[in-house]
């Protein structure tokens, strides 16, 4: 075998990729090669056998082309000045590009940002007629009374645990346009996974009041028996998935269901919302990768509300936000006015049609603003400025937005304003009143609704505890519990003597919250716009 020029050896090589499944299957062509190689197709090149091809390349090259064994690479050489490869598209698996022939390393703010599609200015004008949904008087009456109606409870609830009468609770300030925009748009049946901040979905669907207190207070009408923490609703009859604590648990789960739904083609979607800081965690990444190589019917609801806790979008991420990770992974994706209910409705319902018709995932940022703190547990003065936090409750909050277009069509005014602001409150606080009455789950329920029947071991935990109490239940505040076969009775003891059994008994008093909030403006709860 003849070595070859030097000069041969040291042009540069273009990978070309040939049919067939293994990765060794491909040829390098240099930049430069024979003129009549070049009119020869690639494809009519592909159909020769091996042998062929060879003596078809030798006699074009004249001789400077040098063939490896089949199976493997195979190596053309040339002159650059013969055959401009630039001309030819790459072929490389996973990728669509085309050749440069500079070193260029792409800037990540040299890119346009993704646009934030809207169809509501701030005053509540439609701005492009053609985008204007055309809902009913009664469906947008809907929407703003289930979005007033949640800033009520949140407003009662949050003071609520202010007074020690809850452990916990996360308000939805500002984001009420993201729930009801979304849940308006999908499916009744369409499954639902939240993560901790989606109680509007919850409640456009018809999830009462009740039960939202229930949950919050742990009481004997808590579907989940007080297990969960407060805010961690679910609903089987209304296809919302109980919600999680640990951040993005949720989206690879989702992308289960969704194949699951997928697999037993039954037109429906699956909705997975999530915050920007739950989109840094690697459950985010693999969901949106597996949902888009098993084409699974989902859309992805970022929430993008400025802050994950305290963690600022600046120190969260440096690229255009979350919508712009969508096309990397296969998504199609659309960034939206997340205090535009219409622009967030258009956007779920085209998304949620699109993803039954074609089998397609969607990843949906809608940009918004969390007005209130990230939970009792959180003081977001400490990141924060009292200015930042008015200027979006003031200027930009979705639940006036929507009052401004419906005053504009006459569907709404100032008495019809008050007396829902009056009638709101009155059913939340009756509401409250009665789960704040109901007494806590009865204690057999740390052995119940794990299995369907309960096994041997879990019978003998529960026989334990039955004679623990028979013996010892004087030492237990028994009487604000559930009755049940245990025929015990006690009196009240400190709470540290039983916190380890009832982690969710609360010994507040039992006063209802305050008309009134606290008097700094910025620690003082939004209140119904």
């Amino acid at each position: 075998m003849r070595p070859l020029p030097a000069k041969m050896a040291e042009l540069p090589l273009v990978p070309r990729r040939l049919p067939g499944r293994s990765q060794r299957n491909f040829r390098v062509t240099p930049r430069g090669t024979s003129s009549r190689l070049q009119a020869t197709s690639a494809l009519s090149l592909r159909r020769l056998p091996p042998p062929k091809m060879a003596a078809l390349a030798l006699r074009a090259l004249r001789g400077r082309l040098l063939w490896a064994a089949p199976g493997t690479a195979r190596r053309g050489l040339g002159t650059a000045r013969d055959f401009p490869s630039l001309e030819e598209k790459p072929q490389f698996p996973g990728a669509s590009a085309e050749f440069v022939d500079r070193l260029e390393f792409i800037q990540p703010n040299v890119i346009s940002g993704i646009p934030v599609y809207r169809v509501m200015d701030r005053q509540g004008h439609i701005i492009n007629p053609s985008q204007d949904p055309q809902l009913s008087k009664e469906l947008v009456l809907k929407l703003y009374k289930t979005m007033t109606l949640l800033n009520t409870m949140d407003r009662i609830l949050y003071e609520s645990q202010r007074q020690g009468r809850i452990s916990f609770y996360m308000t939805n300030y500002g984001e009420e346009g993201t729930h009801v925009g979304s849940a308006a748009a999908l499916d009744d049946t369409d499954l639902v996974f939240g993560q901790y901040r989606e109680a509007g979905v919850l409640m456009y669907r018809g999830y009462p009041l009740d039960l939202f207190m229930a949950q919050c207070y742990g009481n004997a009408s808590d579907p989940g028996r007080g297990r969960q923490m407060p805010v961690h609703y679910g609903c089987r009859e209304r296809h919302f998935v109980t919600i999680s604590s640990p951040l993005a648990t949720q989206i690879p789960q989702a992308v289960g269901a969704a194949y699951a739904i997928k697999r037993a083609d039954t037109s429906r979607a699956v909705i997975c919302y999530f915050g920007e800081g739950a989109a840094s965690e690697g459950d985010a990444h693999a969901g949106f990768n597996f949902a888009a190589t098993l084409e699974c019917p989902i859309i992805f609801f970022c929430r993008n509300n400025g802050y994950a806790i305290s963690t600022p979008t600046s120190e969260q991420y440096r690229g255009d936000g979350i919508a712009a990770r969508g096309p990397g992974y296969g998504l199609l994706s659309i960034r939206v006015d997340g205090n535009d209910v219409f622009a967030v409705y258009n956007a779920t319902k085209e998304a949620r049609r699109r993803a039954v018709a074609e089998n397609q995932p969607f990843l949906i940022e809608a940009m918004t603003y969390r007005i209130g703190h990230h939970s009792t547990s959180d003081d977001s003065s400490a990141y924060r400025s009292v200015d930042e936090v008015n200027y979006w409750d003031k200027q930009d909050h979705p639940i006036s937005r929507l009052r401004h277009y419906m005053q504009g069509r006459g569907w709404w005014d100032e008495e019809q304003e008050k007396g829902w602001r009056k009638s709101s409150r009155r059913k939340v606080m009756e509401a409250f009143e009665q789960a704040e009455r109901k007494p806590k789950p009865n204690p057999q329920h740390l052995f119940t609704d794990v299995y369907r029947e309960m096994p041997p071991n879990l019978q003998r935990q529960r026989a334990a505890l039955e004679r623990h109490l028979q013996h010892y239940g004087e030492h237990y505040p028994m009487e604000l519990y559930e009755k049940s076969s245990l025929a015990v009775t006690g009196r009240h003891i400190p709470r540290k003597a039983c916190a380890h059994l009832f982690f969710r008994h609360h010994n507040a008093p039992r006063v209802l919250p305050a008309e009134t909030t606290p008097t700094q403006p910025y620690f003082r709860p939004p209140g119904m716009l």
